[in-house]
């Protein structure tokens, strides 16, 4: 079992990756592999919705979104960390987010998911509940903690002194670790994973009316 860690901070060992490292720390205490895939500084375009990656499978701009897609299939779970900009996730990890998830909805389910977000005082449940939302409609199954998964600090030496966020961490490591473990078994034990219907899409154009 294997799980990805998303770093999505321009400061590669900083806050979002100390509160990284204590979940990544802990599941590999419990057995379960990871790997840190760091987002970088370099400009990540947006979706622009060519439609190329459902054709292809892979985005049309080159970059860390591809090194993603070619990797998905080897993790059973995927964490996402990033610091609070103004009440909200890094921009550049929601770029980076919107086109992984557009071009892989599909083939993250039933894989499980937990985010992460670190900030010196303020609008940590604003962006936790933003990066939640990519998991939530892929049907993918969300992890929590013993609190909402957030640290505190403008530096990661606040961070570290920061034992309550710490301690957020581990217990999030330890349920995604007890859950992938659960899931395993299950499989073994000839559970099935779930079957969905075809998509249904609500359609609230009144028939007779023309679009604008």
């Amino acid at each position: 079992m294997k799980v990805l860690l998303i770093q999505g901070s321009p400061h590669a060992k900083g806050c979002t990756y100390t509160a990284l490292k204590e979940v990544a720390d802990t599941l590999e205490k419990n057995g379960i592999a990871t790997s840190l895939y760091w987002i970088g500084t370099k400009p990540i375009p947006g979706c622009v919705a060519c439609g190329h990656c459902e054709a292809t499978d892979r985005c049309v701009f080159s970059d860390g979104v591809n090194t993603i897609l070619d990797q998905l299939d080897e993790y059973d779970g995927i964490v996402v960390g990033s610091p609070v900009y103004y009440s909200g996730p890094d921009g550049q990890l929601c770029a980076f987010l919107d086109r992984l998830f557009y071009a892989a909805g599909s083939r993250m389910y039933g894989k499980v998911a937990a985010a992460v977000v670190s900030c010196r005082r303020g609008g940590a449940s604003a962006s936790f509940e933003r990066l939640n939302q990519y998991f939530l409609m892929n049907n993918m199954i969300v992890v929590g903690s013993q609190y909402w998964n957030q640290v505190h600090g403008f530096t990661p030496g606040d961070v570290k002194q920061d034992l309550e966020g710490l301690q957020t961490m581990r217990t999030l490591g330890q349920n995604i670790a007890w859950i992938l473990s659960c899931l395993a078994a299950g499989k073994a034990q000839g559970i099935k994973e779930p079957e969905y219907e075809n998509p249904v899409m609500t359609n609230f154009i009144m028939p007779g009316f023309a679009k604008d």
